[in-house]
């Protein structure tokens, strides 16, 4: 390998890492991994309720004297009694409930959280629209309302104080 061949090798294994550290230190990619760990914790969380919660609740429900619904399953095929160390040929049936009411739980959950993360900016907003006073309105909003006022006028209907008008409308 010449010379030159090597340091554009080594131009490039640097322009990679320089690039992969960039990266790296953006706010996204650190967000992101905490995003994974508080992920991570809650589907232990989530785990656990159905675990000790809702699978003995359905238990109950089902009459099933078994809470573990994870060990649900029908036998397909049984084993050949002439093979040794033969296993039955088995449809775990209860498993994939058991995984389908975990992301149930997990979907619903960050659903609500997600409405309520919705919710809390629409406040927040919603206050912040408010506090426009009427000098830094959009002028057509103003042309607007000039012309809603001159049509009360030739109709007869009152004039209605500012505040009024837009919570009657």
């Amino acid at each position: 390998m010449s010379a030159d061949a090597h340091k554009k090798d080594l131009e490039k294994k640097t322009g990679f890492w320089a690039d992969f550290r960039a990266f790296a230190a953006k706010g996204n990619v650190i967000d992101l991994a905490v995003a994974v760990v508080i992920g991570s914790a809650f589907t232990a969380v989530i785990n656990s309720l159905v675990a000790n919660v809702i699978t003995p609740l359905l238990g109950l429900l089902t009459g099933n004297g078994s809470t573990d619904v994870k060990n649900l399953s029908i036998t397909l095929h049984s084993p050949n009694p002439l093979v040794a160390n033969a296993q039955p040929l088995m449809l775990n049936y209860g498993a994939f409930i058991q995984a389908a009411i975990n992301f149930f739980i997990i979907a619903l959950s960050i659903f609500l959280l997600f409405k309520l993360v919705s919710s809390m900016r629409r406040t927040i907003f919603r206050q912040g629209e408010d506090a426009v006073p009427e000098h830094e309105k959009p002028a057509e909003e103003r042309l607007l309302e000039e012309i809603r006022d001159l049509l009360r006028q030739q109709n007869g209907e009152p004039e209605v104080a500012q505040g009024a008008a837009t919570a009657q409308e």
